[in-house]
């Protein structure tokens, strides 16, 4: 897993660019979890081929197993995962439109009942494991006892939702389960953001708490499901092994493993026993992992990538592809972007405490200037935890409006309106205590303003916005130390922690090249902003948010969502920071059935090459 114009202007990119650029509306609340209008593809599929797709910078896919582990959530992990398994419901194309079923999900419309209280799912029966057994009711339970066993161990888990509001777990039949829930919820929510979490496993194949031991029903006790759920999570993390380890060959989706390097690179091919209708028209896709955007664009230029990307600095480039036969098309995320504070920081915790102080660093974020200088104008402004595009019923009027706008001298007026002194480019604390017009809680006398941030690497620009940062921050005294770091490496030391332990002396974080959280349909904020959520990574907590939160999850009303936008919006907790495209892709003419998912997954079953030359 955003109505109203932003205050930022229109993106240069969306004038530069032609072809099949992301048009999306997302229409009123329903229990399918909301729809997204998506643009047409057209052309007569030609069988076979391959594909080669470039892998966003210093990312690379470290993780199979369908139940992921913090630290282990990058989207494109996500993606692979739902290529081999089927998720029972996700944002899927259908009908030239994103909603939560279609041909790559098991699930049917689900059914709520008892005053919203119980949801009954429907499963398809045409879809059988690569082993012949049919994907059944029996599957998804066995996902569910091991969530519920080990959900501090799952990447996806927040307190209060999926596997805690589930009561009772029932199988219905061997086609349906159903949920008991603990209290009433908002269809749209529960469908979009609780239901898509649901898997399919191969209980009769994975059910086994050690190497060689029997498979049985282990799961249906807690013991068992630690089990068989740790021996599952040590496969997973022995990622040279993915493409001869047996575990992995039992799937239910249209593409296997061909293989999976150390590297990253992962090449896939048609799974022959895929049951489903979508079966793929290409020979093989390979996912080519690059450490930087420069060595990507230059093997893009070379020929050596089908469907790549290119930096916005490269955009009056874009003639020179197009006369070669590629297409340039921006990948529109439905995502927000931001950097994190560590409120539980060793070094800096008292200070990313204080509201005053992330404000007085709110207001020296200039996302104009970011977009229109670093981005080349293809980022919009992030003004609070909702989307501000495309529009849509989830975002307010006033959540339109940046309520910290760029004001160096607003910063140095919150700064030393609250006990810091700035001198020669240095604040420091010399009103220290908690009353009015001091410093606050844990922070000494003296203490100057000096935080470390680490920011993944590989992309110019994000180096050079880190960099833009450091200088406007520089303006109020504060002294800003980048550490730059592979993504995967950024999102391994960015972890929940507790103050004091080890791994929680980083001050802020930033993960969001391509954009930091990609929403489901529904984007409320219970796995990033509520109190013990896995992904609530700078450890934030704030009563009255969980409430906001909570309101949004158990409501249809759409104010639920204006009240919790509006106040997040305000509280920071988080650094707002420009939202780029996912990426500006460049795309052969001939390879068609390309349509780029906002939630950044893809569909390569529904990829196939033309004769070059084809119109339609």
């Amino acid at each position: 897993m955003r109505p109203g114009r932003s205050p930022a202007r229109l993106r240069a990119l969306a004038a530069a660019v032609t072809g099949a650029v992301f048009v999306a509306v997302l229409a009123g609340c329903t229990q399918d979890g909301g729809r997204i209008d998506m643009a047409p593809t057209g052309g007569v599929p030609v069988r076979g081929g391959t594909a080669t797709m470039a892998l966003p910078p210093a990312a690379t896919p470290n993780w199979i197993f369908p139940i992921g582990a913090p630290g282990y959530g990058a989207s494109y992990n996500y993606a692979i995962q739902s290529l081999l398994y089927l998720p029972v419901y996700d944002a899927v194309k259908r009908d030239g439109a994103l909603t939560t079923t279609g041909p790559n999900t098991l699930g049917g419309k689900p059914v709520y009942s008892d005053g919203n209280t119980t949801v009954t799912v429907p499963l398809r029966e045409d879809i059988t494991w690569s082993d012949g057994r049919p994907v059944t009711s029996r599957d998804i339970e066995f996902w569910f006892n091991l969530v519920k066993a080990n959900k501090a161990d799952w990447g996806n888990y927040s307190v209060g939702t999926m596997p805690d509001n589930v009561k009772r777990f029932e199988t219905v039949d061997a086609h349906t389960v159903r949920l008991r829930l603990d209290r009433a919820y908002n269809p749209d929510w529960f469908t979009a953001n609780q239901l898509t979490l649901m898997r399919a496993l191969p209980q009769a194949a994975w059910d086994a708490k050690t190497d060689g031991g029997k498979t049985g029903d282990w799961d249906r006790t807690t013991a068992g499901a630690k089990a068989v759920f740790a021996r599952l999570t040590r496969h997973s993390k022995s990622l040279g092994s993915y493409a001869r380890d047996p575990l992995w060959k039992t799937i239910n989706g249209p593409w296997k493993i061909a293989e999976w390097r150390d590297s990253g690179q992962v090449s896939l091919v048609p799974n022959p026993r895929y049951t489903g209708d979508d079966r793929p028209h290409l020979d093989k896709v390979v996912l080519k992992p690059f450490t930087t955007t420069d060595s990507e664009f230059n093997v893009l230029r070379s020929g050596g990538v089908d469907y790549g990307y290119i930096p916005p600095s490269a955009l009056a480039q874009k003639a020179k592809f197009e006369s070669r036969g590629y297409r340039v098309d921006p990948w529109e995320g439905w995502a927000v972007t931001y950097i994190v504070y560590n409120f539980n920081s060793s070094h800096a915790g008292p200070e990313m405490r204080q509201l005053y102080l992330r404000q007085a660093m709110q207001h020296l974020v200039d996302q104009r200037a970011m977009s229109d200088v670093v981005w080349q104008g293809s980022a919009d402004p992030t003004l609070g935890p909702v989307p501000a595009k495309p529009k849509t019923q989830y975002l307010s009027d006033s959540m339109e409006r940046n309520p910290y706008p760029y004001s160096v001298s607003r910063a140095r007026a919150l700064l030393t309106g609250h006990g810091w002194s700035i001198h020669d480019g240095e604040a420091r604390c010399v009103r220290p205590g908690t009353g009015a017009g001091e410093c606050g809680a844990g922070i000494r006398k003296n203490a100057p303003l000096r935080l470390t941030l680490l920011s993944q690497s590989g992309s110019t620009e994000t180096t050079n916005m880190m960099q833009e940062l450091k200088s406007s921050l520089s303006k109020a005294g504060i002294d800003l130390t980048i550490r730059q770091q592979p993504l995967n490496s950024v999102l391994g030391n960015s972890v929940p922690c507790k103050a004091g332990e080890p791994g929680c002396a980083w001050d802020m974080s930033f993960f969001g090249t391509a954009g930091s959280w990609y929403y489901p349909l529904n984007p409320s904020g219970e796995q990033l902003f509520s109190t013990g959520a896995s992904a609530n990574f700078g450890n934030y907590s704030d009563p009255r948010a969980d409430r906001l939160i909570r309101a949004v999850q158990y409501s249809a009303d759409p104010n639920a969502t204006h009240a919790y936008g509006e106040y997040l919006a305000r509280q920071l907790p988080v650094m707002w920071m420009p939202n780029p495209a996912y990426q500006v892709s460049v795309i052969r003419n001939d390879l068609r059935g390309v349509d780029q998912n906002p939630t950044v997954t893809i569909a390569p079953q529904d990829w196939y090459y033309v004769k070059k030359g084809a119109d339609q």
